[in-house]
Protein backbone atom coordinates (compact mmCIF):
# COMPACT_ATOMS: atom_id res chain seq x y z
CA UNK A 1 0.00 0.00 0.00
CA UNK A 2 1.26 3.30 -1.36
CA UNK A 3 1.87 6.19 1.08
CA UNK A 4 -1.24 8.23 -0.47
CA UNK A 5 -3.60 5.46 -0.53
CA UNK A 6 -2.94 5.49 3.50
CA UNK A 7 -3.03 9.26 3.83
CA UNK A 8 -6.54 8.48 1.42
CA UNK A 9 -7.83 5.92 3.55
CA UNK A 10 -7.46 8.41 6.85
CA UNK A 11 -9.26 10.94 5.67
CA UNK A 12 -11.54 8.77 4.50
CA UNK A 13 -12.43 7.25 7.95
CA UNK A 14 -11.95 11.12 9.83
CA UNK A 15 -14.97 12.09 7.64
CA UNK A 16 -16.94 9.10 8.40
CA UNK A 17 -17.50 8.87 11.71
CA UNK A 18 -16.10 5.98 12.16
CA UNK A 19 -14.22 5.71 15.26
CA UNK A 20 -11.75 2.14 14.30
CA UNK A 21 -11.02 0.57 11.10
CA UNK A 22 -8.61 -2.06 10.50
CA UNK A 23 -6.80 -2.92 7.43
CA UNK A 24 -4.81 -6.45 6.86
CA UNK A 25 -2.90 -7.68 3.76
CA UNK A 26 -0.15 -9.67 3.70
CA UNK A 27 2.62 -7.67 3.55
CA UNK A 28 1.00 -4.79 6.37
CA UNK A 29 -1.79 -4.10 9.29
CA UNK A 30 -3.17 -0.75 9.55
CA UNK A 31 -5.38 -0.01 12.45
CA UNK A 32 -6.91 3.56 12.24
CA UNK A 33 -8.46 4.95 15.19
CA UNK A 34 -10.04 8.10 15.63
CA UNK A 35 -11.07 9.91 19.12
CA UNK A 36 -14.47 8.62 19.48
CA UNK A 37 -15.33 10.76 22.92
CA UNK A 38 -15.39 14.00 20.89
CA UNK A 39 -17.97 12.43 18.62
CA UNK A 40 -19.85 10.49 21.45
CA UNK A 41 -20.41 13.82 23.49
CA UNK A 42 -21.46 15.67 20.38
CA UNK A 43 -23.77 13.24 20.05
CA UNK A 44 -25.01 12.72 23.78
CA UNK A 45 -25.61 16.54 24.11
CA UNK A 46 -27.51 16.12 20.78
CA UNK A 47 -29.75 13.60 22.00
CA UNK A 48 -30.13 14.75 25.43
CA UNK A 49 -31.16 18.44 24.60
CA UNK A 50 -34.49 16.89 22.17
CA UNK A 51 -36.18 15.08 25.03
CA UNK A 52 -35.58 18.06 27.34
CA UNK A 53 -37.25 20.41 24.39
CA UNK A 54 -40.08 17.87 23.68
CA UNK A 55 -40.49 17.40 28.05
CA UNK A 56 -40.77 21.40 28.15
CA UNK A 57 -43.60 21.63 25.06
CA UNK A 58 -45.20 18.64 26.91
CA UNK A 59 -45.56 20.25 30.17
CA UNK A 60 -46.67 23.87 28.22
CA UNK A 61 -49.66 21.51 26.25
CA UNK A 62 -50.61 20.32 29.72
CA UNK A 63 -50.56 23.55 31.33
CA UNK A 64 -53.04 24.77 28.23
CA UNK A 65 -55.15 21.92 28.98
CA UNK A 66 -55.36 22.13 32.26
CA UNK A 67 -56.14 25.78 32.02
CA UNK A 68 -59.10 25.69 29.19
CA UNK A 69 -60.68 23.25 31.52
CA UNK A 70 -60.46 25.48 34.98
CA UNK A 71 -62.94 28.07 33.25
CA UNK A 72 -65.34 24.88 31.58
CA UNK A 73 -65.94 23.58 35.39
CA UNK A 74 -66.22 27.01 36.71
CA UNK A 75 -69.10 27.81 33.83
CA UNK A 76 -70.58 24.40 34.53
CA UNK A 77 -70.56 25.02 38.66
CA UNK A 78 -71.99 28.57 37.49
CA UNK A 79 -73.05 30.23 40.94
CA UNK A 80 -72.58 27.20 43.40
CA UNK A 81 -68.58 26.98 42.74
CA UNK A 82 -68.09 28.05 45.75
CA UNK A 83 -69.65 24.90 48.07
CA UNK A 84 -67.63 22.44 45.73
CA UNK A 85 -64.20 21.42 46.60
CA UNK A 86 -61.68 20.59 44.16
CA UNK A 87 -59.75 17.37 44.73
CA UNK A 88 -56.53 18.05 42.88
CA UNK A 89 -53.94 15.49 41.98
CA UNK A 90 -51.13 14.82 44.90
CA UNK A 91 -48.43 13.69 41.66
CA UNK A 92 -47.47 13.28 38.12
CA UNK A 93 -48.71 10.05 36.29
CA UNK A 94 -51.25 8.63 34.20
CA UNK A 95 -54.94 8.84 36.16
CA UNK A 96 -56.91 5.85 36.04
CA UNK A 97 -60.45 5.57 37.35
CA UNK A 98 -60.45 1.63 37.79
CA UNK A 99 -57.77 -0.90 39.09
CA UNK A 100 -58.09 -2.61 35.59
CA UNK A 101 -59.79 -2.19 32.24
CA UNK A 102 -62.40 -4.87 33.24
CA UNK A 103 -63.17 -3.81 36.89
CA UNK A 104 -65.77 -1.27 37.85
CA UNK A 105 -64.80 2.24 38.51
CA UNK A 106 -63.87 3.29 42.31
CA UNK A 107 -66.08 6.61 41.96
CA UNK A 108 -68.54 7.96 39.41
CA UNK A 109 -70.86 11.04 39.41
CA UNK A 110 -73.13 11.12 42.19
CA UNK A 111 -71.38 8.30 44.49
CA UNK A 112 -70.97 9.12 47.91
CA UNK A 113 -67.22 8.98 49.23
CA UNK A 114 -65.37 9.39 52.90
CA UNK A 115 -62.27 9.94 53.83
CA UNK A 116 -60.42 6.74 53.33
CA UNK A 117 -61.89 5.40 50.47
CA UNK A 118 -60.20 5.33 47.05
CA UNK A 119 -61.07 7.42 44.34
CA UNK A 120 -58.56 6.82 42.10
CA UNK A 121 -55.55 5.59 40.84
CA UNK A 122 -52.55 7.47 39.34
CA UNK A 123 -49.32 5.51 38.08
CA UNK A 124 -46.01 7.17 38.34
CA UNK A 125 -42.74 5.05 36.90
CA UNK A 126 -44.53 2.17 36.84
CA UNK A 127 -45.98 2.13 40.22
CA UNK A 128 -49.34 2.09 41.16
CA UNK A 129 -50.65 4.78 43.85
CA UNK A 130 -54.13 4.46 45.25
CA UNK A 131 -55.48 7.88 45.84
CA UNK A 132 -57.31 8.21 49.10
CA UNK A 133 -60.23 10.49 49.53
CA UNK A 134 -59.54 13.11 52.42
CA UNK A 135 -62.97 14.40 52.60
CA UNK A 136 -66.77 13.58 52.83
CA UNK A 137 -68.65 14.02 50.23
CA UNK A 138 -70.39 13.65 46.89
CA UNK A 139 -68.95 13.38 43.60
CA UNK A 140 -70.55 16.11 41.13
CA UNK A 141 -67.77 16.03 38.03
CA UNK A 142 -64.67 13.90 37.07
CA UNK A 143 -62.35 16.86 35.33
CA UNK A 144 -59.83 14.04 34.33
CA UNK A 145 -59.77 11.62 31.65
CA UNK A 146 -59.18 7.97 32.10
CA UNK A 147 -56.17 6.62 31.21
CA UNK A 148 -54.25 10.11 30.40
CA UNK A 149 -51.36 11.94 31.98
CA UNK A 150 -52.10 14.43 34.74
CA UNK A 151 -49.66 16.42 36.59
CA UNK A 152 -48.80 18.06 39.96
CA UNK A 153 -52.37 19.79 41.28
CA UNK A 154 -54.87 19.25 38.46
CA UNK A 155 -58.16 18.97 39.49
CA UNK A 156 -59.78 15.34 39.29
CA UNK A 157 -62.60 15.63 40.53
CA UNK A 158 -65.45 18.02 42.12
CA UNK A 159 -66.94 16.96 45.45
CA UNK A 160 -70.14 18.29 46.81
CA UNK A 161 -69.45 18.57 50.51
CA UNK A 162 -73.16 18.68 51.94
Amino acid sequence: MKLNEIQDLIKFVAKSGVSEVEVETKDIKIIIKTPASKNKEQIFVQTAAQPVMQAQAVQQEAVQVTESKTPEVKAVSGDDESKYIVVRSPMIGTFYRSSAPDKPLFVNVGDEIIPGKVTCIIEAMKLFNEIESEIKGKIVKVLANDATPVEYDQPLFLVDPA
